[in-house]
């Protein structure tokens, strides 16, 4: 753990499920409901500071949450992101994309071009989401 480290400090989300090895979150954002992160417990830079087996059970949680997102909230597409250039602690970005998104089809960090209509739907389907997540992992 590093102390000067926000995701060794809290959560980085909505704590939807903790193991000992990872945490899944969901992100409160606006433009993206259902957007989460899947981040590794241990303080690590990069997917090859990990053994083989700890980076097999870390793509496995990203595919779970990201099979989850595509089940209930039906987007058009799925980003996946490992950046960690702002926080170097290995954590990937799951997020839901749409045709009608703040941003589509560029990055979600680009700058924003419009608002979707369709926002509150998304984000009525919150709920639902959280429960599949919960329930995919505890399989």
């Amino acid at each position: 753990m590093t102390m000067n480290c926000e995701l060794c400090t809290v959560d980085g989300g909505e704590l939807i499920l903790k193991t000992d090895k990872l945490r899944v979150v969901l992100i409160d954002d606006a433009n993206y409901p259902g957007f989460c992160r899947v981040i590794w417990n241990e303080h690590v830079k990069e997917m090859t500071d990990l053994v083989i087996a700890d980076r097999s059970t870390m793509m496995q949680a990203v595919c779970k949450v990201e099979q989850a997102i595509r089940d209930v909230m039906q987007p058009h597409k799925i980003n996946l992101a490992s950046l960690g250039n702002m926080v170097p602690h290995l954590h990937w970005h799951v997020i839901p994309r749409y045709q009608d998104d703040a941003h589509f089809p560029n990055p979600v960090w680009a700058a924003t071009d419009r608002v979707s209509a369709e926002l509150e739907a998304k984000r009525a389907l919150l709920p639902a989401l959280r429960e599949v997540l919960r329930r995919e992992f505890s399989a």
